[in-house]
């Protein structure tokens, strides 16, 4: 017994060693790179290299990675191997020249469970489900308006409303970003579910909330952690299970719609996105390849809302944060609006070839905003290179946009705030090859007619009527808070009538 004893202590001494000195072996041998890979930083076991970025601003990580590997590099969450492509050519090498290998996306947990488990809705689908419903939604959305006049006087008009509300305020100090949110949000509620809500309503208010909230979690340190580990987190307390509460009720908002929808729905007479999407649904029984099912409708929808609301109300309020700390800017623009509209007829997207500077001030907001820091992540369609790097069948890519919006080869002041970014020398617009705030190539986003036409007549309509300025003493932050989006720190302004 004694000698068994021994013996059995004897190869516990050694198997234990030898089982972890095997078990670290795997591990290397799974996480080993193909030659020619693109590099990157030594990563932890299980962890990756979770723990070398701020997880507060993980693009200016992001930007010093490039910095340190070059403009292709590679990093792992947990085990996830993901490559970064940085500054203006290799980001447009990838996403317009090499557009038709990376444009589906890669398996997303986070995503897999907003979507209950399917590769649906607008953004996150890949393949022919997703040439199919994005080739619907612009049709679609063009048929009740995007991009034409009628859905110009649908903005001016939400504008007065906006207005209206602001000068409720008497000229004391408020926080703009739920007025904003409101203004921006009606635009696309309209075109989705045909209908604008008042911005007293409770569950358009709930909506918006919830909207925001699930937005910044997103692309908060939780939702890093539920990407790189599903499997722990998914069972773990902490406020990525608040996102996905919200994702739901945003989902069972858009439901009851498609509910109300079906009940009057008139087939000889479609009013929205929504009509039109029951409509192909009935003519495409048992095509279920396509993704026209409720199911799916309800997902489409949310991603028009979560694109259409979030991007364009957050470039508002960079706008009046810019131009409270720039007023000899705010002041131009006045006076550009004063001569070209005057203070009392309403703005026309007719005004804006008359109006460069004006149009310059926005294309520097959006750039300096810098809206959506990295992008949506891509897959490679087949092995490929890029940059002189072996990118394999399979690979999760990240075009990173902040890398372009900052690219010191392309801008002269990168990091300062200047509207002649886009001037000539004669005081002429220019456009900028590296101004990518909405993405390019295949996956651009579906919405920029008609976010610009958005910015350019709340824009103006605002400074038109008013100047704002914000708390004595208070110098507003253009740091920002990173989620899916970058949003400014709230803040609250004064908006005097002029």
């Amino acid at each position: 017994m004694w000698l068994y004893n021994f013996s059995l202590g004897l190869d516990l001494e050694v198997i234990l060693p030898v089982s972890i000195f095997f078990f670290l072996i795997a591990i290397f041998l799974r996480s080993r790179n193909p030659p020619n890979y693109p590099p990157g930083p030594p990563g932890l076991p299980f962890v990756g290299n979770f723990f070398n970025l701020d997880h507060k601003h993980p693009h200016i990580s992001f930007t010093k990675l490039a910095e340190a590997y070059g403009n292709v590099f590679s990093i792992r969450f947990g085990s996830d191997e993901m490559v970064f492509v940085c500054g203006y050519k290799m980001v447009k090498e990838a996403i317009v020249t090499q557009a038709e290998n990376f444009v589906d996306r890669p398996y997303s947990p986070l995503f897999e469970r907003v979507y209950n488990g399917t590769s649906a809705g607008l953004f996150m689908s890949s393949g022919e489900i997703w040439k199919k419903q994005r080739r619907f939604a612009l049709s679609t959305l063009r048929s009740f308006g995007l991009g034409k006049s009628s859905m110009e006087w649908s903005i001016c008009e939400e504008c007065h409303h906006l207005l209206e509300e602001m000068e409720k305020e008497k000229g004391g100090a408020f926080n703009p970003a739920r007025l904003f949110n409101n203004a921006v949000s009606n635009i696309i509620c309209q075109l989705v579910m045909g209908t604008r809500f008042d911005y007293s309503d409770h569950n358009f208010q709930i909506m918006l909330k919830y909207l925001s909230g699930a937005m910044q979690l997103q692309g908060s340190i939780w939702g890093l952690l539920y990407e790189a580990f599903p499997g722990v987190m998914k069972h773990l307390p902490g406020p990525h299970n608040k996102m996905f509460s919200y994702f739901k009720y945003l989902e069972r908002f858009i439901s009851q719609e498609v509910q109300g929808h079906k009940k009057d729905l008139d087939p000889n007479n479609p009013r929205d996105y929504i009509d039109t999407f029951i409509l192909e649904m009935q003519n495409h029984q048992g095509e279920s390849n396509l993704g026209f099912n409720e199911a799916n409708l309800a997902l489409c929808s949310l991603d028009l809302f979560l694109a259409g609301t979030e991007t364009t109300s957050t470039t508002l309020l960079w706008a009046l944060t810019f131009l409270i700390k720039n007023p000899d800017v705010q002041e131009k623009v006045q006076a550009e609006i004063d001569r070209v509209i005057g203070q009392t007829r309403q703005p026309t997207m007719a005004d804006r070839p008359n109006m460069p500077y004006t149009d310059a001030v926005i294309h520097e907001i959006q750039r300096m905003g810098n809206i959506v820091p990295l992008n949506g992540l891509r897959m490679a369609a087949k092995d490929t290179t890029l940059g002189g790097y072996f990118i394999p069948k399979g690979t999760a890519l990240m075009p990173m946009l902040t890398s372009v919006l900052f690219d010191k080869n392309e801008w002269e002041t990168p990091d300062t705030f200047n509207p002649g970014h886009f001037l000539d020398a004669e005081g002429k617009f220019v456009r900028r090859e590296a101004f990518l705030p909405f993405s390019a190539g295949k996956r651009v986003c579906l919405g920029e007619g008609l976010a610009r036409m958005e910015l350019f007549l709340f824009f103006v309509s605002l400074f038109q009527k008013f100047t704002f300025s914000t708390l004595d003493g208070v110098e507003l932050d253009t740091e920002g808070v990173i989620g899916a989006t970058h949003v400014p720190h709230p803040f609250k302004v004064y908006a005097k009538a002029r």
